[in-house]
């Protein structure tokens, strides 16, 4: 299991809220640090995807839980 360093809870935003609020968590992280993101929104998979393709960050998990997305990156 990874260790998760920071949580954030982007559930009932719809995107890009997500991904904007995300960009301000991870730019205060250190590489290396893994984020954690909730969200409800079906965009936000992809959206997350594509913004990891381009910013170098790795995607780590990024499945659907009842209803959740849960997405987890590591900061690069």
């Amino acid at each position: 299991m990874t260790q998760i360093d920071r949580k954030f809870d982007a559930s009932g935003m719809r995107c890009p809220i997500p991904v904007l609020r995300a960009t301000k968590e991870i730019k205060a992280m250190q590489t290396g640090e893994v984020l954690e993101i909730l969200a409800t929104d079906g965009q936000a998979p992809r959206d997350f995807r594509d913004y990891c393709k381009e910013t170098g960050h790795e995607i780590l998990l990024n499945e659907e839980r009842d209803g959740t997305y849960v997405i987890v990156i590591r900061k690069g």
